[in-house]
């Protein structure tokens, strides 16, 4: 008696199950990669106190310099932008 699974597919079935995975897989991350897109060219920004920014110094310190008109997009907590709603 062989050793076999229910999760064990193979021939045909076992390639229309990965290429139906990975067609799901890939229309996600497109649909999630133009909404990200959109909502990000609908953003403007604008830099307040140009000559306060420094070329040396910790990460992220001259962010605090630039205004983003809009909301955020993606959920990114690490950046300290300044967003004010158009």
């Amino acid at each position: 008696m062989e050793g076999r699974s229910i999760w064990s597919f193979h021939g045909l079935t076992g390639y229309f199950i990965a290429v139906a995975l990975l067609l799901s897989i890939l229309a996600f991350l497109s649909t999630a990669a133009i909404k990200t897109q959109s909502a990000t060219a609908q953003q403007s920004y604008e830099v307040k106190d140009p000559l306060g920014i420094k070329k040396f110094g910790p990460d992220l310190e001259n962010e605090k310099h630039i205004i983003v008109h809009g909301t955020p997009v993606g959920g990114d907590k690490l950046h300290k932008y300044q967003f004010v709603t158009k």
